[in-house]
């Protein structure tokens, strides 16, 4: 039975992880632009598939990194090297999205390509990613370590809403490409970014207090 400490601690977990996911989401990448070209091809349903195509990997690495590194990741110098990395990481994109918000353009014109089957798209376009490699290597992996602080439900809690976010952002590009982009303003997308923007700037100071904290008591031991 969790304590209600620890419900509060998995809700936590579960927002934070959203939109730290949301934020890399709404960057353009090559996962976005399958998804723009699949749905105006396949109709709504593109998005979601490509996204359990993405989804399937992620489970896949987050699986991996738990069975591999299990041993390693409760220790606090562990964590305090990830929660400086993953802050500095965070800061860098909330930087990048700050400066690229006045010529940011959400491109919705579909690029007709055949792609395959959705959701072995979702797989092919998140390996090509090279920004995909470096978030989880660093934040992906510092949330791993807070989160299994909380067991399995902590990293259940992580990996739900960070997935979430995924599927919410690509289907809302999928059913805009869909059905319309009139309801979906490149004014919108600027605002959401820059929203998202200033939330990793606080992310960004809490892990890296987190990573300091960890380090010196980890000296300290």
């Amino acid at each position: 039975m969790l304590s209600p400490h620890a419900i509060v601690a998995l809700f936590g977990i579960f927002g934070t992880s959203f939109v730290i996911a949301l934020s890399g989401a709404l960057m353009p990448g090559p996962v976005l632009t399958v998804t723009i070209s699949e749905s105006s091809r396949r109709g709504f349903w593109a998005g979601p598939l490509i996204m359990v195509g993405h989804g399937i990997l992620e489970l896949a690495l987050v699986v991996l990194l738990l069975l591999g590194l299990g041993p390693y990741l409760n220790k606090d110098i562990v964590f305090g090297i990830l929660g400086l990395c993953g802050g500095l990481i965070l800061m860098w994109m909330a930087v990048g999205m700050f400066r690229c918000i006045p010529s940011l353009r959400l491109d919705l014109e579909p690029n007709i390509e055949e792609s395959g089957h959705p959701i072995r798209a979702g797989v092919l376009m998140s390996l090509a990613n090279p920004y995909w490699f470096i978030w989880w290597a660093t934040i992906g992996l510092g949330y791993i370590v807070y989160a299994m602080k909380f067991g399995a439900a902590g990293v259940i809690a992580f990996f739900a809403g960070h997935i979430s976010a995924d599927f919410a952002w690509y289907s809302l590009v999928s059913l805009t490409v869909s059905r319309g982009r009139s309801f979906f303003s490149e004014r919108l997308y600027k605002g959401i970014i820059a929203v998202c923007a200033s939330a990793l700037v606080g992310f960004s100071g809490w892990f890296g207090f987190m990573g300091v904290q960890k380090l010196v008591s980890s000296l300290a031991a």
